[in-house]
């Protein structure tokens, strides 16, 4: 397991009913190309070696014979492979029949597992043929010519990486307490899910909810197979789904009412899964809970046994990994369907944050710093927003554009046409008269365009803000986004200050995102233009032609693959070399692998070493699950080394 990542398949083979030959065929081919791809636990429908359809020829002996001949002969055939198989059959325990999913790898018939609920409603008439997992008696028998330990507690299976998977069969999902609680909580990563659930209106949108919410409550990865053509039978039809999740995340999904057999094949980041349950109170505590539930319930009843039973997989031929899952290079971008609302809901988190704070102080008006950039513009069109909801007039809120030794004409004439078009406001504040007395308090040369020339700059402007507030009794809106505090790209006590930052926690590409966003709502040029105007602080002068020469992106690197970098190293505490496998494929094309190293050894470089500046940040609203909040999110010791994270990179 490299990474976390586990390869995983969800396959529909083709059915005929009644038919195990033909079925167990079928079956063979699917291992077969899962085996060729690396798969290491692939999955089939339910009762799939005999078709679930049979209904009252459950009540032949043939036919439960058939099936476990249908077994031994897939046992054989997996006498040397390594991928783990999960098939579905018929099994008679003493004088009752099960509807199990039998676990093999290597020849050997690792475990069974039965249905705990049947489904005796509607269409479904179960109970007629088999018995529940809770009717069975823990007991060892042989079943196709293999010793085998039934039993009718959860069992949980371990790979020889250590990844710990469990199972259902279909309708145990449907119930109010799926095995697959007690399964996570226990300690499995990933659920399997056999399935044979025919089509109705409506009913697939509801499973793929009940599928996604039930992998994200449980925090696993959530691997479900149902019947497809060949079950279609008299009243009933099957469309042949299968659905791999993680963490409510669909992976990937098969094509629905296909008349061809399916394979579907992705990864699993089971390393992501336990950074999500070890980081989340709620899952510990429930995890202790039900521990101290089964012990009780065991001791009262003098067992003296396990609820969990445990069985452990064979070991794997070692093969070469590659990363086969799409990894999305802008994991803060919402996706297309859900664009509006996302950016829709950003916005109106941080408008509410600002109106609350404004609100609470008494403020009717606010003072922000007005570049032409991208985050000054995001941050006046929240204030607006805000001003507009507490029913204030927009005069209230004082533009300043403050030009300086490296304001170009288009920055400059931008941040004033924003002012005019949002009719706030609007105040011209020159600094180079002030810095240039500066420098000569301070002896320094004006030609030496070092941290000094820069820094002082940005006091400067932070100071007018300041003051002008003090004057006015106003609130200075802070602009600094989240990308800018992971990099420590503030001037301390300069930008990096503020009465309230509403940009705190929204990163660098997200902010694009949403100026563009509202640039289609308010149908203005201005903020398309600020969007396509390279990103930079503008405090080295212009170059010949008048254009921005100090670019941000050229210093400190892409901010596309810092907020990358971000996103995978404070949500899931990735290691730096997982980080860059993740960023090879998610950017391949675009950067090569030494650029995007180069890059990550600068985020880890200046992460470290700017947590100075993130812990005494103003209060900002926290608008996602990443935020650098010093008083909630992420509490770090400004003194901490970082050479372990920069060693990993070169891994």
């Amino acid at each position: 397991m490299k990474y976390g990542f586990i390869k995983v398949s969800a396959a529909v083979a083709a059915v005929k009913v009644a038919d195990v030959e033909y079925n167990v065929a079928q079956v063979e081919s699917l291992i077969a190309q899962a085996e060729g791809q690396g798969v290491e636990v692939i999955v089939f429908p339910e009762l799939c070696l005999t078709g679930y359809t049979c209904q009252d020829l459950f009540h032949q002996q043939l036919l439960i014979d058939k099936a476990e001949e249908g077994l031994l002969m897939l046992l054989d055939f997996t006498r040397k492979l390594d991928v783990i198989s999960i098939v579905g059959l018929p099994v008679q325990i003493g004088s009752l029949l099960y509807n199990c999913a039998a676990v093999i790898q290597g020849g050997t018939l690792l475990g069974l597992v039965p249905k705990t609920y049947l489904p005796n409603y509607g269409e479904f008439y179960e109970k007629r043929w088999f018995a529940s997992a809770h009717d069975l008696a823990p007991q060892d028998i042989y079943l196709a010519g293999s010793p085998v330990h039934v039993t009718g507690a959860p069992t949980i299976f371990t790979t020889c990486d250590g990844v710990r998977f469990g199972i259902e069969i279909c309708e145990d999902v449907w119930a109010p307490t799926p095995p697959s609680n007690q399964l996570s909580l226990a300690g499995a990563d990933i659920i399997f899910n056999l399935s044979a659930s025919d089509e109705l209106i409506g009913k697939h949108d509801y499973l793929r909810r009940l599928l996604s919410q039930q992998s994200a409550r449980t925090m696993c990865g959530y691997v479900y197979a149902s019947s497809g053509f060949g079950e279609s039978t008299q009243d009933v039809v099957y469309g042949g789904n299968a659905m791999i999740f993680e963490n409510g995340l669909l992976l990937s999904e098969g094509e629905r009412f296909s008349f061809q057999p399916q394979i579907k094949i992705t990864q699993i980041d089971v390393e992501r899964l336990r950074t999500e349950r070890r980081a989340n109170s709620t899952f510990i505590t429930a995890q202790s809970e039900a521990y101290r539930s089964a012990f009780y319930s065991e001791k009262a009843a003098g067992k003296g046994k396990s609820l969990v039973f445990s069985v452990a997989c064979k070991p794997i031929t070692p093969r070469d990994f590659e990363l086969i899952r799409k990894i999305d290079p802008h994991p803060f971008i919402p996706s297309d369907d859900c664009m509006e609302t996302s950016c829709q809901e950003v916005l109106n988190i941080q408008v509410a944050g600002l109106a609350k704070r404004l609100y609470h102080v008494g403020a009717t008006k606010a003072v922000v710093g007005i570049s032409g950039g991208l985050d000054s513009t995001l941050a006046l069109l929240v204030t607006v927003k805000a001003f507009d909801k507490l029913g204030l007039s927009r005069q209230g809120i004082i533009g300043i554009t403050m030009p300086g030794f490296g304001t170009t004409d288009r920055t400059y004439n931008n941040a004033l046409k924003l002012m005019r078009q949002l009719q706030v406001t609007a105040r011209e504040i020159s600094i180079a008269k002030a810095v240039t007395q500066h420098f000569e308090d301070i002896g320094h040369d004006a030609a030496v365009h070092d941290v000094t020339y820069e820094n002082a700059q940005a006091r400067e402007r932070t100071q007018i803000l300041m003051d002008v507030a003090n004057k006015e009794n106003a609130l200075v809106v802070g602009t600094g986004d989240l990308s800018e505090l992971a990099l420590g790209w503030a001037t301390y006590n300069g930008d990096h200050m503020s009465m309230y930052g509403v940009n705190a926690g929204v990163p660098k590409t997200l902010v694009q995102h949403l100026v563009r966003y509202i640039a289609r709502d308010m149908a203005t040029e201005v903020l398309l233009d600020i969007v396509d105007t390279p990103i930079s602080p503008e405090l080295i002068p212009a170059d010949e032609q008048g254009h921005i020469k100090q670019k941000t992106e050229d210093l400190v690197g892409p901010y596309e693959l810092h907020d990358f970098f971000i996103y995978y190293f404070l949500r899931f505490g990735f290691r730096p070399a997982k980080v860059l496998c993740l960023a090879i494929r998610a950017f391949g094309g675009k950067y090569d692998e030494e650029v995007i190293k180069h890059w990550l050894q600068t985020f880890c470089r200046r992460f470290f070493t700017q947590q100075f500046k993130r812990s005494c940040l103003p209060d900002g609203p926290k608008v996602g699950s990443v935020s650098l909040s010093p008083r909630g999110d992420w509490r770090m010791p400004s003194d901490a080394a970082y050479a372990l994270w920069l060693k990993d990179v070169e891994r």
